[in-house]
This record gives structure tokens, C-alpha cells and sequence, in this order.
């Protein structure tokens, strides 16, 4: 059934299922759940096709929940960091062999988690209201410049949002924006690398139906979260996906 046995395929499903729903409550982190659990035990060809279709089409769901009109508005207020991740994206691509893998995922691993762990320690570090466009290109370039040679654009994005005390319903919205963006250009090179093909492509269709479904409930937990919730939660969160990037970058040095 779709390459996969039955057995598996429930496992698949309960995962996306998962990740849907993580992702409806905090706004992030669905590829590196998907990527982390999958590649355990499908191909790393089969796992990133599998996951392309449910990312994008719950960015569309996150990005447009309180309509299109406050989805392009978002792209209008972010529009430096939206603009510098696409121009630096490019210029990192390029860079991609060269620079080592594990340098990239410990360098964007250790002060994510040192933010993530200051935060959570009750020290907040708020950016003063006129350092706002500095900031926010900033953290574009930083994103961009990740994003090219790793595929990761998201956690500079998150500590900007978190630095400026963005409202909940905002920085879900930004991140569903930002990130969808990014999940078309994803799609639209794996339709050209062959890894969205005949057997991966049908399967990652199948997959935005628990994607969607948990990300209802998500959605039902988001609105029952009041702001220091989810502000708690999403630092959580991102202390555990900077673990994970440490991870990766320690074992493939090993």
C-alpha cells in the first residue's frame, strides 16, 4: 500500500498525526519531527518526500486561518525579514558542499539553546522598539544564510519574535507565512530532484490528511493557551529542536 506495509503505514500516520498537532499549537518545528522520526526507519529520500506535501499545505492552513488578508498583511510587516531570507538563501546555496554540515547545525544548535535556556530561566531579552529593522533584517540574514546550505530558516525567526514580545495569534501567523514560502520553494525543487516522484508523491498526499487532523487539535489547544503558555512552550520547544540540531552535528562529526 503506497510502498509501505500496513503496519508502517499506521506508524506514519500516528507520526504526521503527531507533528500536525505540535505544530497547530506552537506554529513549528513539523520537519524536524517528521525528518527525526521518519528517517529512523524509512530511506532519507522516502522521509523527505513524504513530509514536503504536509508541510506545505498546513503552512497554508496556519499562514491564512485568520483569512488572507491578514495573511498579506503579516507579509507586508515582515517583509525585510521575508525578502533577506530569500536573497541570502541564494547567496548560501551555492556554499552548501563546502561548508561542513556539522560546523552549520553546532553553530546554529548552541546559541539557539542558549536563548531558548536564558529565556526559560525567567530573563528576558527584549529588543528595544528602535532596534526593531535591524533586528529583523538581521535575523533574515541569518535565516537565509542557514537556509542555503541546510534547509533551516526557522529558529532565527522564532528568537526574533520571541525578543520583541509578538502577540501569540501574530507570530503563529508570521511563522505559517515565512515558512510557507519556504515549503513551496522546497516543493517545486524535489518535483525537479525527483524525490517528490511516482511512489513518494501519493504517500505525502495521503499524509495531509492526519497532518490537517492534528492540526485541528493543535489549533484547539493554541486557543486554550494564554500568551505566557505559549511563549513557555514555544521556548520549549525550540531548546529541544536546537538539541536536536546539536545532535545531528555531533553525529556526523562521529
Amino acid at each position: 500500500m503506497f510502498g509501505l506495509d500496513p503496519q508502517t503505514l499506521l506508524l506514519v500516520s500516528a507520526i504526521t498525526f503527531g507533528a500536525g498537532t505540535i505544530k497547530g499549537a506552537i506554529g513549528f518545528a513539523m520537519p524536524i519531527i517528521l525528518m527525526s522520526a521518519l528517517g529512523s526507519f524509512l530511506p532519507t529520500q522516502v522521509a523527505l518526500g513524504l513530509m514536503i506535501l504536509p508541510v506545505l499545505l498546513t503552512n497554508v492552513q496556519q499562514a491564512t486561518r485568520q483569512g488572507m488578508g491578514a495573511a498579506w498583511g503579516t507579509a507586508r510587516d515582515y517583509r525585510w525579514h521575508i525578502a533577506m531570507v530569500a536573497v541570502f538563501m541564494f547567496v548560501s546555496a551555492p556554499f552548501a558542499r563546502v561548508i561542513p554540515q556539522p560546523l552549520m547545525y553546532l553553530a546554529l544548535g548552541v546559541p539557539i539553546l542558549g536563548f531558548a535556556l536564558w529565556q526559560l530561566s525567567g530573563r528576558p531579552m527584549a529588543l528595544p522598539i528602535h532596534h526593531r529593522r535591524r533586528a529583523e533584517v538581521t535575523s533574515g540574514i541569518i535565516g537565509g544564510l542557514y537556509g542555503g546550505v541546510s534547509g533551516i530558516w526557522g529558529p532565527p525567526l522564532i528568537v526574533y519574535l520571541l525578543s520583541i514580545g509578538a502577540p501569540k495569534l501574530e507570530q503563529i501567523r508570521v511563522q505559517g507565512v515565512v515558512f510557507l514560502l519556504g515549503g513551496a520553494a522546497l516543493t517545486v525543487a524535489h518535483l525537479a530532484s525527483g524525490v517528490l516522484n511516482a511512489q513518494t508523491l501519493p504517500l505525502s498526499l495521503l499524509m495531509v490528511i492526519p497532518a490537517f487532523a492534528g492540526m485541528q487539535l493543535g489549533f484547539w489547544l493554541q486557543d486554550r493557551m494564554d500568551l505566557a503558555q505559549f511563549r513557555r512552550w514555544t521556548l520549549v520547544l525550540l531548546a529541544l529542536t536546537s538539541l536536536n540540531l546539536i545532535r545531528r552535528g555531533i553525529e556526523v562529526m562521529s
